[in-house]
C-alpha cells in the first residue's frame, strides 16, 4: 500500500508539473499612513501594514490572499481576504471575474462574501461587486460599482482617479453613499513604489469621521 500511495503521489506531481511551470507566485507588502476601504476608515486614520500573495496561471486563473490590520470591530484587529477568479483580454479589452471573501477572526459576524466582474480598456476600469453572503459586513446586503482611470503623466509617474457607489439592497438602516479618490504614484524601480492619494466619501453627516477625507500615503514593494 505504501508503494502504491507513493506511485500515486508521483503521478499527480508529474501531471501537475506542466501547470506549475506555467504559473507564477508573487507577493506584495506595503506600509500605509491609514487604511480606507470604499472611502471609509478601517484603522481610525492610523497606520496599516498590509501584504499578500498571488498565484496566477498562464490560462488566466488566479487565487490570492491579502491581510491588513484594522480596528473598527470590537475584539478584532485583523482582516484577511481570500479570492480567486479568471482574467484575460479580448480585442484589447480586459476582463476579470471572481469571488472574494473578507474574514475577521475576532468578529465572524462581519465576514462577507462577494462576487465581482470587471472590464478595463486604455486606462479606464469598471468593476461591480455583489454580496452573496447573508450580510454585508454585518449589515444589509449591497452592490458596489467602482469606476477608475489612470495614466502615466511622466516617466514612472502615474495619476489616478476613482469613484465608487455603494448601494444597500434591503432595509433602511444603512444609507447609500459615494466614495472617491485622487492620487499620484511613482515607480521607484525594483518593485518599490510610493503613492499619495486623497480618499474620502460623502454622507459625512450620516457616517461621521469614517467618511472624512484623508491623505493616504503608501510605500509598497512587489516581489
Amino acid at each position: 500500500m505504501k508503494i502504491s500511495a507513493f506511485k500515486s503521489l508521483a503521478i499527480v506531481a508529474l501531471a501537475a508539473a506542466p501547470m506549475l511551470a506555467s504559473a507564477q507566485l508573487s507577493a506584495n507588502v506595503s506600509i500605509n499612513s491609514s487604511y480606507k476601504f470604499r472611502g471609509q476608515d478601517q484603522t481610525a486614520n492610523k497606520p496599516a501594514l498590509q501584504g499578500g500573495f498571488d498565484y496566477a496561471h498562464s490560462s488566466g486563473a488566479y487565487v490570492g490572499i491579502w491581510n491588513s490590520n484594522v480596528n473598527w470591530l470590537p475584539g478584532n484587529s485583523l482582516e484577511t481576504d481570500i479570492y480567486g477568479g479568471y482574467k484575460g483580454e479580448v480585442a484589447g479589452v480586459g476582463y476579470d471575474v471572481g469571488f472574494l471573501r473578507y474574514m475577521y477572526p475576532g468578529a465572524g459576524m462581519a465576514n462577507t462574501n462577494e462576487i465581482y466582474a470587471g472590464v478595463s480598456f486604455a486606462g479606464f476600469g469598471a468593476k461591480y461587486y455583489r454580496t452573496v453572503s447573508d450580510m454585508y459586513f454585518g449589515g444589509s446586503k449591497a452592490g458596489y460599482l467602482s469606476l477608475s482611470y489612470s495614466m502615466e503623466v511622466a516617466k514612472g509617474l502615474t495619476a489616478s482617479v476613482g469613484v465608487g457607489f455603494t448601494d444597500f439592497k434591503n432595509g433602511t438602516d444603512y444609507t447609500d453613499y459615494t466614495d472617491y479618490s485622487v492620487g499620484l504614484g511613482y515607480d521607484l524601480g525594483d518593485g518599490y513604489s510610493v503613492k499619495g492619494a486623497l480618499v474620502g466619501a460623502n454622507k459625512k453627516d450620516v457616517y461621521g469621521d469614517i467618511n472624512k477625507n484623508r491623505l493616504v500615503v503608501t510605500f509598497a514593494k512587489a516581489m
